[in-house]
């Protein structure tokens, strides 16, 4: 089945004119991802395009080259089931967690909680207020994390912002109890260098460590001085979570990482990581750390430690995060050019910026190496006027094979292969029109992953989408159950044991 056998597909053909010159103008203009949190704190924030970008996108709306304001397209092999808009939560809608039957939504002013019972009506069990950009989300049996990476007045949830250069001024991991999930009870926090823009879990059986990506350090910033070239280990006892703290600091860019700027034009200067996936089963990690990317053993969770290292300072703009296929012989990194606000799914962009690269590893032990084999990066073209560049996406659990979904903002969700690293392919996809065809609006979907049989997306302002793929080459996976899923903690699908 090919897409373009789809009745629901449609070219996607933007014009390379005076709207695509003055759009890459100023994409290059722009800091690839700057301090500030992404597509977030003002969820309803719009930024003014020049008017010949405005034309664009409503003459392409208007031919059908895309679809249109808001309107839902998809390929023949996704069913859109359920959407859920949001409700007392009015923020950013960010990352997802699961566990059980439910998924643990975070948004930047708290976290939702949906029972999943039923995929075409979720519903909602509780929702947390607990304001703090991004609120990433994780859960390990009892216990579930959220970042905060906003500078806050105290570590409670009923905190205001205030400035980084106060020393008073909080920011990092907030730990809840949900052994009853329809009353989340607020437990522990940790402050941390920097706050926490992600975390991710290395969870052993009395423990769970916690890896803090953070980044952006300041000579202004008491609690985020530079050089910052590492990421905070917290160890949290699960018995005793009150007592968690910050165990170590290890330094994984022992030269100061990539230098970016000047030396680098347009790549991001390395001062800190954004994410970190973990695959515990095979004592791994990936660290997406904005100039630079990274491949870590483990093996003592408390220490994990840089085997290689790679850097693409032609096409990768900031190293936002990592995927391993289920062999753990490759990575997916993407780039997040722009930050996730910029629209960079066009022609003039082109196809090997804010995308994905796909890495395989080589070798063995301490000798394994990060090599590049190609780019892959949705092939219809988005409007000027979408925030859309490779984001949150997760392995879509098939024996033999490399399948992922994978968030694109306001490009929506798409589904591809990657199982011969040299030429990856899309095989069903699912978006929305844009939010607003006269200015650049932010939205679309942050994160996108596959949990038993169904693709869940949660979408920055439309709010949570279910979805149904029906696919032979995704069929198998329906069969594959787990009962836990954070995607930056990779379970081993088909682990016997």
């Amino acid at each position: 089945m090919t897409l373009s056998n789809h009745p629901h597909t449609r070219r996607r053909r933007l014009g390379v004119g005076a709207a695509a010159a003055g759009l890459l103008a100023a994409l290059l203009a722009v800091s690839p991802a700057a301090a500030t949190p992404g597509p977030g704190d003002e969820s309803a924030a719009r930024t003014s395009v020049s008017s010949e970008a405005a034309a664009s996108a409503k003459k392409d709306v208007a031919a059908g080259e895309i679809p249109g304001q808001d309107e839902i397209v998809h390929s023949r092999n996704i069913e859109h089931l359920s959407n859920t808009p949001k409700d007392a939560l009015a923020g950013t809608n960010s990352d997802l967690a699961f566990r059980g039957k439910y998924a643990f939504a975070g948004n930047y002013d708290g976290f939702r909680v949906f029972d999943l019972s039923n995929p075409k009506k979720p519903r909602t069990v509780t929702q947390v207020l607990c304001p703090g950009s991004q609120n990433d989300i994780s859960v390990s049996g009892d216990l579930l994390f959220l970042s905060t990476d906003s500078s806050r007045s105290d570590d409670s949830c009923n905190s205001t912002t205030q400035p980084a250069t106060e020393k008073s001024s909080w920011e990092g991991i907030k730990v809840f109890d949900i052994s009853d999930v329809r009353h989340p009870e607020y437990v522990a926090s940790v402050e941390t260098s920097c706050g926490s823009h992600t975390h991710t879990l290395v969870p052993e059986r009395k423990d769970v460590y916690v890896y803090v990506s953070s980044y952006s350090p300041s000579a202004t910033f008491p609690d985020c001085q530079p050089p910052h070239d590492g990421i905070s280990v917290i160890k949290v006892p699960r018995k005793s979570p009150q007592r968690a703290k910050v165990i170590d600091f290890p330094v994984l860019f022992p030269d100061g990482g990539n230098p970016g700027g000047s030396v680098n034009p347009g790549v991001s200067a390395t001062t800190g990581c954004h994410d970190i996936t973990t695959l515990p089963s095979k004592d791994l990690a990936a660290g997406a750390c904005m100039g630079d990317g990274i491949l870590l053993d483990i093996k003592n969770p408390a220490k994990p430690r840089v085997i290689d290292r790679v850097q693409d300072n032609k096409n990768f703009a900031f190293w936002h995060s990592a995927t391993f296929n289920q062999k753990a012989d490759k990575v997916v990194f993407t780039d997040e050019l722009g930050g996730g606000g910029a629209a960079t799914c066009n022609a003039q962009v082109g196809p090997d910026k804010g995308a994905d690269g796909i890495y395989d590893i080589v070798g063995k032990g301490d000798k394994r190496k990060l090599v590049f084999r190609s780019y892959y990066k949705i092939p219809r073209h988005q409007a000027d006027t979408e925030n859309c560049v490779a984001h949150n996406g997760s392995l879509i659990p098939v024996k033999g094979k490399d399948l992922m979904v994978q968030a694109w903002y306001q490009g929506g969700v798409s589904v591809w292969d990657f199982t011969d690293s040299a030429k990856p392919q899309e095989i069903a996809y699912f978006e929305r029109g844009p939010i607003s065809t006269d200015q650049l609006a932010l939205g679309g979907s942050w994160s996108a992953y596959y949990y038993n049989g169904y693709i869940y997306s949660n979408d920055i302002e439309k709010g949570f989408d279910v979805l149904k793929i029906d696919d032979r080459r995704t069929d198998p996976a329906k069969r594959v159950k787990v009962g836990e899923l954070n995607v930056q903690t990779q379970p081993d699908y088909f682990d016997k044991h």
